[in-house]
């Protein structure tokens, strides 16, 4: 159940600055980062004040606590900077996982392929994982070589971190990414972009219809020799314009 008040006990911030520190005396270090020494914590507060800066303590275990004379608000977006910067290459210690047979299809392969090329090319980590089932124990060489055969074709973009080792019915190996100015383009980069899409089929012809006669009356010498050649079709009928009177009454 959700309190529907805010906790009376708000976290203690990450910081403590000016008169907020607890502590007689604090190791200070100054603004150009050159230390200062230990002296009394109204004194260094002082100091920070006429510097036009705050005093901050960085280090609230050691004894006496250390605090650094800064400008506590360009303090604070450096740290927010370098934790955004952090979590970049954070992704770096994913694991992707991926799991082939001994008796995979060559295209199933290769769909696999690609899938561990991109997990590469994002700096992440692939474990190959193989697995046996039923009597398939009894033919290990030919997943082993199913295993070197990926581990080669992803070359250009990773290196295994040891040999593919058998435990159990399971042949394991872990890839780690090649350096990126080591590492090779994406195959559909190497090839140019993406593939072409196939030109448009030209549209169909449209027959022309028969010139129409005038009062309403056909005659043989003003059919078409193409038409009068084909058999006609209901879509190519010399009939088709034709304006038939309403009977006299």
């Amino acid at each position: 159940m959700s309190r529907p008040f805010p906790s009376r006990n708000p976290p203690p911030p990450l910081h403590r600055i000016n008169g907020k520190i607890r502590a007689r005396e604090v190791r200070v270090i100054g603004p150009d980062g050159q230390q200062v020494g230990v002296i009394p914590l109204g004194q260094a507060i002082v100091m920070a004040q006429n510097a036009g800066l705050d005093l901050v303590e960085i280090a609230a275990t050691a004894i006496p606590p250390v605090c650094r004379i800064v400008d506590y608000g360009k303090f604070k977006y450096e740290l927010a900077k370098k934790e955004k910067e952090g979590k970049k290459h954070q992704h770096s210690s994913e694991v992707k996982e991926i799991q082939l047979s001994p008796t995979i299809d060559p295209h199933d392969l290769g769909i696999k392929k690609d899938h561990a090329t991109d997990f590469l090319r994002e700096d992440m980590k692939v474990k190959v994982s193989l697995r046996f089932r039923g009597r398939q124990m009894a033919h290990t060489e030919v997943g082993m070589a199913v295993v070197e055969k990926f581990l080669r074709d992803l070359a250009p973009w990773g290196h295994p971190d040891n040999q593919p080792k058998l435990v159990g019915r399971s042949i394991n190996v872990m890839i780690s990414p090649l350096p990126k100015q080591k590492r090779a383009k994406h195959p559909e980069e190497a090839a140019g972009g993406a593939p072409a899409k196939p030109a448009a089929l030209p549209a169909p012809a449209v027959p022309t219809p028969a010139p129409k006669p005038p009062g309403g009356v056909i005659r043989a010498d003003r059919i078409p020799t193409d038409a009068a050649s084909k058999p006609a079709t209901f879509g190519d009928s010399p009939f088709a314009g034709l304006e038939i009177p309403p009977p006299a009454q």
